[in-house]
Parts: C-alpha cells; sequence; structure tokens
C-alpha cells in the first residue's frame, strides 16, 4: 500500500509511521476486500493498493 492509499481511507491520521499502522489496523477489513478485487483482476507477482483502489 502506499502512502496516499492509507491517507484516502482516514485523511485526519497522523502522517507518521505510527498513524499509518493505525490506519492500517483499523481498516484492516476495508484494505483485504480492496486487495481481494485487485487480485482477481490477474496473476502478477506482486500487486501495491493505491488511493483508486478506495
Amino acid at each position: 500500500m502506499d502512502e496516499d492509499a492509507l491517507k484516502r481511507i482516514q485523511p485526519d491520521a497522523g502522517y507518521d509511521e505510527t498513524g499509518f499502522l493505525r490506519v492500517f489496523d483499523c481498516n484492516r477489513d476495508l484494505i483485504c476486500a480492496a486487495a481481494a478485487k485487485v487480485y482477481v483482476r490477474g496473476s502478477r507477482g506482486s500487486y501495491d493498493l493505491v488511493a483508486g483502489n478506495f
């Protein structure tokens, strides 16, 4: 995930390591749902979640 994706999910979070980890932990279900949609689209070695996925 990139920082912009985390900022889109929770714009008022602190933009430091602790803030980003908190956003990730508090929004795990949303992130997993977005990841599942991206994963279904194709078979690649890795996947990036970006702001446009949210």
